[in-house]
């Protein structure tokens, strides 16, 4: 569906009674007694009507509102998370073993893997490991000695595969280390996201696809149960950490706006009525989700009337299903008038007074 906002013509501050005159002069213009020859008449009457209906009330306003915010962060820190990770190819740090990462964590808590003081550790490497250079001091001259002095320190920084430690093996590293004092960290933090879908995808278990943080692309099972604000979670499916066990993909179901509204497993459609069948009552039909169903439009029924057609909305997990509710899109005056009813009877009916 296209922005209720711009399909009314207003702007996104606007107050009811602007919505509300704005919908009239619309539903007027687009009506389909008033453009026989025009076969669209009726997408867009009901187009205007499903704009109205989410911007009349205000708690579906807030929602649709709520929701294009999100979708624009969402849309501004996927652009930004991209940014980063190309900058981060390009300017990458030398790589860092996992041994690395322990020997860094060692010194900060002070005790290697093994519970041994990391300065013993140390001291062990160094006997059990003499360095060429000890060798070469036995024949080396003063000279030399000078020379060592001074370039010791720059080979020390130029030695290679000495770079910063990944975030990830530092984080499995620090997780190990508090593992050995404190309560086990067994699973990695969940993945957290919205999931957009049709009723026509739930109506024919169309499964949605959304793709984690590590490029992972999950299939999102929809079909009974599923609705509006549905919470799916799919088992270790979620953050990957080193050492640890996955975390759960957890994602939330958003229906967006389509031919239905969905009201829990109710399913809502407009029912576009002329203003005679409406003053007197009439048989028409509306468009379910599995085709064309008969209705009787109660007299004088006004702008927003709803009318019930139990067992044909989405299907819940007993198998049971919601019920479909017809709302009839039209314009009266606020109070039945005697001569309006006359005239539409004799229009109808073919009746003269």
């Amino acid at each position: 569906m296209r922005d209720p906002y711009s399909v009314l013509g207003v702007k996104r501050n606007a107050g009811q009674e602007e919505i509300k005159a704005a919908w009239r002069s619309l539903a007027k213009a687009v009506h389909p007694d008033q453009n026989h020859d025009d076969p669209n008449a009726t997408v867009r009457f009901t187009e205007a009507g499903r704009a109205y209906d989410i911007l009349r009330d205000p708690d579906k306003r807030s929602r649709y509102d709520r929701q294009q915010r999100e979708a624009e962060l969402r849309r501004m820190e996927q652009m930004r998370r991209q940014q980063a990770e190309r900058k981060t190819k390009s300017e990458a740090p030398p790589r860092m073993s996992n041994e690395d990462a322990e020997d860094m964590i060692a010194r900060i808590f002070g005790v290697d893997s093994r519970g041994q003081p990391a300065e013993t550790k140390a001291q062990a490497q160094s006997q059990a490991q003499p360095r060429p250079q000890a060798q070469a001091q036995a024949t080396a001259g003063p000279a030399q000695d000078a020379r060592k002095a001074t370039d010791e320190p720059d080979a020390e920084k130029a030695a290679p595969g000495r770079g910063v430690a990944p975030a990830s093996n530092l984080i499995s590293a620090i997780i190990r280390r508090i593992r050995g004092s404190r309560a086990k960290v067994e699973t990695a933090p969940d993945f957290v996201a919205d999931v957009a879908v049709s009723v026509e995808d739930i109506l024919n278990k169309v499964r949605p696809t959304v793709e984690t943080p590590d490029g992972q692309t999950l299939r999102v099972p929809v079909g009974a149960g599923s609705t509006d604000g549905q919470v799916i979670r799919l088992k270790e499916a979620g953050h990957r950490i080193e050492g640890l066990r996955r975390g759960d993909a957890v994602l939330t179901l958003r229906v967006i706006p389509g031919r239905f509204r969905v009201d829990g497993f109710d399913l809502k459609v407009d029912l576009p009525v002329t203003i005679e069948n409406a003053v007197l009552g009439c048989e028409t039909t509306v468009e379910g989700p599995l085709g064309t169903l008969p209705v009787t439009v109660p007299a004088w029924s006004g702008s927003d009337q709803q009318i019930r057609i139990p067992g044909e909305g989405l299907v819940m997990e007993n198998g049971e299903r919601g019920d479909l509710v017809a709302e009839i899109r039209l314009l009266l005056w606020e109070k039945p008038d005697d001569k309006m009813i006359d005239l539409m009877r004799s229009l109808r009916e073919g009746l003269y007074l």
